[in-house]
């Protein structure tokens, strides 16, 4: 019976340091996918150009687009976090570059976003594909920021973790993608202010700012 007594101590401490983990992780899923979330939710390039393709196709014929943005997303962030993070304690300049890359590759798409409304007013469509999705999403700077902040720091060195919160990532992303679409398809909907037309135009605009905004950023860091 002393001996019972002895081990039951051992059996509850060893049940509420098992639920006590368990809990932490729950508490640490939620708040990784809290933070994927509000930052794929904010306003970039990427999800201007779902919008767009919202606006023009419709959601049902751009769904594809949400596969394409996934797949994208997941080997920028893993070649940040697998390699260029560590190329770039070598060279620091390297960040800076490679955004100023990204604002030059923007501001490319965003004149090509303003000159495809002629198209529009001609009635011919113009939405964006899924190679334009593909590599913006590539580009996109928000991938550096999930591999360098949001992602757990052992997400790149032991491959189960690496999976378990892609398929997070995974999860948290198609909807947000989807509702950036159907955002687009209900603004043909909305009216004359919300014209395919207008609208084209001022997602070239917002790529126009954000290009800006991120070669401002660069500047210091390429020096």
């Amino acid at each position: 019976m002393a001996g019972l007594g002895l081990q039951l101590p051992r059996v509850l401490q060893g049940w509420f340091t098992t639920r006590y983990q368990l809990m932490d992780t729950f508490a640490a899923t939620g708040w990784f996918a809290l933070s994927v979330a509000l930052l794929l939710a904010l306003p970039g390039p990427t999800n201007t150009l779902l919008a767009a393709a919202g606006l023009r196709r419709g959601v049902r014929a751009s769904l594809s687009l949400a596969g394409v943005e996934l797949l994208a997303y997941a080997v920028a962030i893993s070649a940040w976090g697998l390699g260029l993070t560590r190329l770039a304690q070598r060279w620091p300049a390297l960040p800076g570059l490679l955004r100023l890359l990204c604002a030059a590759y923007l501001l490319w798409l965003a004149w090509r976003m303003w000159r495809s409304t002629r198209d529009l007013a001609d009635g011919a469509p113009a939405a964006p594909g899924w190679r334009a999705l593909l590599t913006t999403t590539l580009l996109n700077p928000k991938a550096l920021l999930f591999a360098s902040s949001i992602f757990p720091a052992g997400a790149f060195a032991d491959a189960r973790h690496y999976a378990s919160a892609m398929l997070v990532f995974a999860v948290v992303l198609l909807p947000i993608s989807v509702g950036w679409m159907a955002l687009g398809a209900s603004l043909q909907r909305a009216g004359r202010h919300a014209s395919p037309l207008r609208v084209q135009r001022g997602a070239a605009l917002v790529l126009l700012l954000f290009a800006s905004s991120l070669a401002w950023s660069a500047l210091p860091l390429a020096r």
